[in-house]
């Protein structure tokens, strides 16, 4: 039965780690040549559909991008599980962008179901983004030169992101302090599988969530924000911008981190709302290279998936 990533945490903390290893690897067999991967987009992305394709030509295989509208996701045309097998006729893996987790869980089902060796991967849904997790640790890795005992604050929405995010720093023994506005916190059952995550890894490290940025930030080796407003919360930026005006990383807030201490955002961003055109602009960004590190990471991950569903693991 082939493996399916809906979320960072379907990895094993050592498995995460050879998918890191991959993708910090210079060059890659072509595990994918002659073979399809099927990119399903009913949520567009710039920089998703750009790393994915790049990713998959790189390993020698070929992308095919669909909206979810030509396919029929989320129209009633055809369900997910219809989707999932007919595209499992043509291509080595799946990859879907959705708006709804739910899509995700009903293609995977139907793939294992049928005993299916195509894996699904999740490019981004509401519950989580595990793609770009891979690609902030693997950046983080790359600054520090490491990855065990580094402090990370993350201000703003415990959105899709945060909480992938906030798996991978518990699985890699990050420390990771999160603060958010009352109302977009952690909920409960996240935040007990994150202190799960961390117990497993034995590090000791794990997940903070704290009141305000200030304290988030104190001593931090790198500090992350997102969007205040995500695709699909339109109706919702005035509130929005109210109750995220505390959390915006400025000049002042960074100085409280580390001297040393980094940028990272997941783009797209807005200058002058959730981070200062002088910080993300500035020498401690990072962002270019955790743009960058979408494909590698990608990439890395198409790799162990394939060696993993045909028996090849990498010890």
């Amino acid at each position: 039965m082939a493996r399916h990533i809906l979320e960072v945490d379907d990895l094993a903390p050592g498995e995460l780690k050879a998918v890191l290893e991959l993708a910090s690897s210079p060059s890659l067999p072509r595990v994918l040549d002659g073979k399809g991967v099927a990119l399903v987009f009913q949520k567009p992305s710039a920089r998703t559909r750009n790393s994915s394709e790049m990713a998959i030509v790189s390993l020698g295989g070929h992308p095919v991008v669909m909206r979810g509208d030509e396919v029929g996701l989320g129209t009633g045309r055809e369900t997910p599980q219809d989707l999932a097998m007919t595209l499992a006729c043509y291509h080595a893996v799946i990859g879907a962008r959705v708006f709804d987790h739910a899509i995700l869980e009903r293609m995977a089902d139907a793939l294992d179901d049928s005993k299916s060796p195509v894996s699904l991967v999740n490019l981004l849904s509401d519950l989580a983004h595990p793609l770009q997790a891979l690609a902030d640790v693997l950046t983080l890795r790359q600054c520090f030169g490491r990855l065990e005992g580094l402090k990370l604050a993350y201000l703003g929405d415990s959105n899709n992101v945060c909480k992938s995010l906030v798996y991978a720093c518990c699985m890699l023994g990050v420390s990771i302090s999160v603060a958010s506005p009352e109302g977009f916190t952690l909920g409960t059952g996240e935040i007990l599988r994150a202190q799960e995550l961390a117990a497993e890894s034995g590090s000791g490290m794990g997940l903070n969530v704290v009141a305000t940025a200030k304290e988030a930030v104190a001593g931090a080796d790198a500090v992350y924000t997102d969007v205040w407003t995500s695709m699909g919360q339109e109706a919702e930026i005035e509130t929005r911008r109210k109750a995220f005006k505390a959390f915006t990383v400025s000049e002042s807030l960074m100085a409280g981190a580390q001297e040393h201490a980094i940028f990272l955002h997941c783009l797209p961003a807005h200058r002058g709302e959730e981070v200062s055109a002088e910080v993300i602009d500035g020498a401690r960004s990072r962002v270019w290279q955790q743009a960058a590190n979408r494909m590698t990471s990608m990439r890395g991950l198409l790799a162990w998936l394939v060696a993993e569903n045909h028996g090849e693991r990498r010890q």
